[in-house]
């Protein structure tokens, strides 16, 4: 997929309510499912053998975009443990599956309740996935997803991965057949006649509440030998939370890179 592609909308992700705020631009969609640190997989599982319809499932998994050897498009890499039922059902073919990622970015407050919003960005991607099995891309997958979380953490942990390790742990490999975006930015969208009377906009706050991930200090475990937080580390979380913050206050202005013009409710 290049890097201006499109994913082609279809019943499954085109934006219906709001559609102005509907975008398919791949490399956002990727940008936000990297970005969220827990993603939300969903399925079908097959009838109970009494007939008895089963309920959707959905699970929160750790994930990343990533690709592979001679993969020409990004697919949704996700971890997991082998055993689980996702990955049982998954093991002898391909399944239907939905992977979304939410990210908040502030609270808009607004003269009336009705009008209360949020700026944030979501994607949601529609596809198939099977489990991986070549030993190469389950070293990829791990080693994306690892540092997809904390940049570096790959190299700087013990490795490689035991014969243990790999046996109780799933990847599980998405191809994307399509996929949404959705955000908003910018403050409130209030009725007109609201504004215009001082009883209401004089007495009622309005604004935006930025609201980003903060990362706390490194706390060292009991069993810590290492007397000084590594250099990636601290770097790490200063760089996350200097990011998030700049995207909220962006946000709020609607000026942040990842949903173009403002898009208020």
């Amino acid at each position: 997929m290049a890097p201006s592609a499109t994913y082609t909308p279809d019943e499954r992700s085109k934006g219906v309510r709001l559609a102005k705020r509907t975008e398919y631009d791949a490399d956002l969609v990727h940008s936000i499912i990297d970005e969220t640190p827990i993603l939300h997989v969903s399925f079908n599982s097959p009838p109970k053998e009494d007939g008895a319809p089963q309920f959707p499932t959905i699970l929160p998994m750790l994930g990343a975009t990533g690709t592979y050897g001679s993969d020409e498009d990004p697919h949704i890499y996700l971890h997991g443990s082998s055993v689980a039922r996702l990955f049982r059902l998954t093991a002898n073919g391909e399944i239907p599956l939905c992977v979304c990622g939410t990210i908040l970015d502030g609270y808009v407050l607004a003269l009336a309740p009705f009008h209360n919003s949020c700026n944030y960005r979501s994607a949601v991607c529609f596809g198939h996935g099977h489990v991986a099995t070549d030993p190469a891309e389950v070293d990829f997958a791990l080693k994306l997803i690892t540092n997809n979380s904390i940049p570096a953490r790959w190299e700087n942990s013990r490795r490689p991965p035991t014969k243990a390790e790999l046996t109780s742990t799933g990847i599980l490999k998405v191809r994307i057949e399509t996929a949404s975006a959705k955000t908003r930015a910018g403050g409130p969208s209030d009725e007109r006649s609201d504004l215009r009377n001082p009883d209401v906009i004089d007495k009622t706050w309005i604004g935006v509440v930025p609201t980003y991930l903060t990362l706390g200090e490194p706390i060292a475990a009991e069993e810590n030998k290492v007397k000084q937080v590594p250099e990636h580390l601290g770097d790490w979380v200063a760089d996350v939370n200097s990011m998030n913050e700049q995207k909220a206050i962006d946000a709020v202005e609607g000026e942040g890179d990842y949903g173009g013009p403002v898009k208020r409710k």
